[in-house]
C-alpha cells in the first residue's frame, strides 16, 4: 500500500469545489463576471477551511468552451471574480471538452480530482469533493475521494439516494469535513505506551478489516495487542498489520446465527480473559450492535480499563464511553475510538484499509496460481467475485455470468473468485468465458490475486474490503440494504451500481425482501463494462490524460 503523511495530522489534506450550482448560482454557461452570485454563506464556510489548514480547489466542469459558447478567457475572468468574492483557491482545475469528446477529465470521470489531489501535493484519498449533482460524486469515488452532496432544486431523487453523504448547505458540509478531519487525531490524554491491549472484534471478515486502521492506531502505543474475533473474522484477523496474537471466540450477541448462551462458554470466556490479564480493552462494533455485553464479561474478568462506542447508558461497564454520528464510514467510526481511548494514528499512517505484508515486504502471495500458469502473471485482469456473505447483496448469479461474458467480449481477462462452499457459483458465473479460481484461494491468497488486477467487481462483502486494503479500484454492485457512506469502498477508486431507491433501502435485511431482487437485476452488463474501463483508464498509472485547463497557485 502506498502511505502519504498528512500535513495536517488528520485523514484530511484539501478540500475541493464544484463551482456552479456549489459555490456559486449555476448560470449556464456563464462568461460574465456581473452574473457570479456566491451561494448563501459560501465565504464563511471556506473560511473556516483555511483557518483549519485545508488546502482549498476547485474542480468544474465548463463545456461552453467545447460547444462554442465560450472561450477560455471568459472561464477565466468568472473565476477571477469568484476568487473575488469568497477568496483564494489553491488549485483550479477546469475541464474544457464537452460529453462528445470522451476525455477524461470531465465530471463524472475522475481526472479533475486527479489532477487536483496532485497540484495540492496529495492523493484523491486526502481529499472531499462537494458538489450539488450526482456526476461531482461520481467523479469524487471514481478517484477514491471522499464525497458530500449539497442538494439544489435541480438535484434528483436518486442522485440523492446514491452519494455516501449529503448536507442541507455549503455550511453543514463543511461542518462534516471538519468532523472528519479530526478523526484519529488525540481527543483524549494519550495512552501509557506499552501497554496490553485487547481489541475485540468479533465479526465478519469485511467487519474486521475496516476496523485495521484503528488497530494499528492501538498498536502504534501499545506493547502488545491481542485481538479478539470470531469465526467469520479470523482469516481477516490474521492478514492485520499490528495483531500480536489472536483470539477466537464465538459471540452469540453477534453471531447472524446464533446459538444459545451457554453459562459455561460465557464462564470459560472470562476465564480466557483474565489469563490474558489485558491492561485494557477497546470493543469495536459496528453502528447498529452493543459493546455492553462484552464491557460486562471484561470486568468480570478483571480488566481495569474498557473502552467502546455507546448511545446506550453504561452505568460502571465503560470508562471511555465514545459516541459518533451515524453516517460515519465504519472504519472512521473504528478510528475515532481508538483516539477517544488515547490511541490516535501514528505519523505516517493515512488511515487507509491494509492487510500484512510478507517477509519481504511483498503483497501477500497467490500460492500456485501464477505459478502454475492459471493466473495472468502480468496482473491485466479484471476479477468477478459473485459471493456475499449475506444474500440480499448478491447479484444474480444469471447476471453475474452475463456481466463476465460482457467483460470477455469488450477483451478483458476475467478471474472468478470465491470460497470452497461457492465453486458451484463461481463455475456457472465463469463459464467458458472467465477463469474459475472458486474454492482454490485463502483469503491472504485472495488478497494477492485482487493486488495485481486491474479491478474487482464485487457486492458489498468482505472481498470488497479486501480489494480496498490492496489499494484495486471497485465497481461495487451495491444492494442498498445497508448505507454506501458507512459500507461502502473506503478511500480507493470505486464506481457504484445498483438502484440506491430500491424498496430494500437500508432495511440491513439478510435476505432480499422484494421478489425479483430489483436493486442489482437492473444492473446492465454494459454498465459494467463501462465502469471498469473508466477505473482502469482513468488512474495516473495508466496514463491519463489531465484536465484541458489548470491553474495553481502556491
Amino acid at each position: 500500500m502506498h502511505r502519504h503523511e498528512s500535513s495536517t495530522g488528520g485523514l484530511i489534506d484539501a478540500v475541493l469545489f464544484d463551482r456552479d450550482g456549489t459555490l456559486v448560482a449555476d448560470v449556464p454557461y456563464n462568461g460574465d463576471p456581473a452574473r457570479v452570485r456566491p451561494v448563501p454563506g459560501a465565504r464563511q464556510a471556506l473560511d473556516r477551511l483555511r483557518a483549519a489548514g485545508l488546502r482549498l480547489g476547485v474542480v468544474s466542469n465548463q463545456s461552453g468552451v467545447g460547444r462554442g459558447l465560450l472561450t477560455p478567457d471568459d472561464v477565466a475572468r468568472v473565476n477571477a471574480r469568484v476568487e473575488q468574492l469568497l477568496g483564494p483557491f489553491d488549485t483550479w482545475q477546469v475541464c474544457l471538452h464537452k460529453d462528445a469528446d470522451g476525455c477524461l477529465c470531465r465530471k463524472p470521470a475522475p481526472g479533475l480530482v486527479y489532477a487536483a489531489a496532485a497540484a495540492l501535493g496529495t492523493i484523491p484519498a486526502r481529499c472531499v469533493v462537494i458538489g450539488d449533482i450526482g456526476s461531482d460524486v461520481a467523479a469524487a469515488m471514481a478517484a477514491g475521494a471522499s464525497a458530500i452532496l449539497v442538494p439544489t432544486a435541480a438535484t434528483r431523487a436518486g442522485e440523492v439516494a446514491a452519494a455516501p453523504a449529503a448536507a442541507g448547505d455549503l455550511g453543514q458540509a463543511v461542518d462534516l469535513v471538519l468532523r472528519r478531519a479530526r478523526i484519529g487525531t488525540a481527543v483524549a490524554p494519550l495512552a501509557e505506551p506499552g501497554a496490553h491491549v485487547l481489541a475485540v472484534r468479533a465479526d465478519s471478515a469485511g467487519d474486521v478489516l475496516v476496523t485495521g486502521p484503528a488497530v494499528r492506531a492501538l498498536a502504534a502505543r501499545a506493547g502488545r495487542v491481542t485481538l479478539l474475533c470470531g469465526p467469520r473474522g479470523r482469516a481477516a484477523a490474521e492478514l492485520l498489520p499490528g495483531v500480536d496474537q489472536l483470539v477466537e471466540w464465538r459471540l452469540p450477541w453477534l453471531d447472524p446465527r446464533p446459538s444459545a448462551v451457554d453459562p459455561a462458554e460465557v464462564d470459560a470466556l472470562v476465564a480466557r480473559i483474565a489469563g490474558e490479564a489485558p491492561d485494557e480493552a477497546v470493543i469495536f462494533t459496528s453502528f447498529h450492535q452493543s459493546p455492553l455485553p462484552f464491557a460486562l464479561l471484561a470486568r468480570m474478568a478483571g480488566v481495569p480499563r474498557t473502552a467502546a462506542v455507546s448511545d446506550d447508558y453504561p452505568g460502571s461497564l465503560l470508562d471511555v464511553r465514545h459516541r459518533v454520528p451515524l453516517a460515519l464510514p465504519e472504519a472512521e467510526r473504528a478510528l475515532s475510538l481508538a483516539a477517544a481511548a488515547g490511541y490516535p494514528l501514528p505519523p505516517g499512517d493515512d488511515g487507509a484499509l491494509a492487510v500484512r505484508l510478507s517477509a519481504d515486504g511483498a503483497l501477500p502471495a497467490a500460492g500456485a496460481l501464477s505459478a502454475d500458469g492459471a493466473l495472468p502473471a502480468d496482473g491485466r485482469y479484471v476479477v468477478v467475485h459473485p459471493g456475499t456473505s449475506v444474500p440480499a447483496r448478491a447479484c444474480p448469479p444469471d447476471q453475474c455470468a452475463r456481466i463476465v461474458r460482457a467483460l470477455a467480449r469488450a477483451g478483458h481477462r476475467v478471474v472468478v473468485t470465491g470460497d470452497r462452499r461457492e465453486r458451484a457459483l463461481t463455475a456457472y458465473v465463469a463459464g467458458a468465458a472467465g477463469l474459475d479460481l472458486g474454492g482454490r484461494t485463502t483469503l491472504g491468497e485472495l488478497a494477492g490475486v485482487l493486488a495485481r488486477a486491474g479491478c474487482a467487481v464485487v457486492g458489498n462483502t468482505g472481498p470488497a474490503h479486501l480489494a480496498a486494503a490492496v489499494g484495486t479500484p471497485v465497481v461495487s454492485l451495491f444492494a442498498p440494504t445497508v448505507p454506501l457512506g458507512q459500507w461502502g469502498p473506503y478511500r480507493v477508486p470505486a464506481v457504484r451500481l445498483g438502484d440506491p431507491l430500491a424498496a430494500c433501502r437500508h432495511t440491513r435485511a439478510t435476505d432480499c425482501p422484494v421478489p425479483g431482487h430489483p436493486c442489482l437485476r437492473t444492473v446492465e452488463p454494459g454498465d459494467v463494462v463501462a465502469a471498469v474501463e473508466l477505473l482502469c483508464a482513468s488512474r495516473p498509472e495508466a496514463g491519463a490524460t489531465g484536465p484541458a485547463g489548470t491553474e495553481d497557485r502556491a
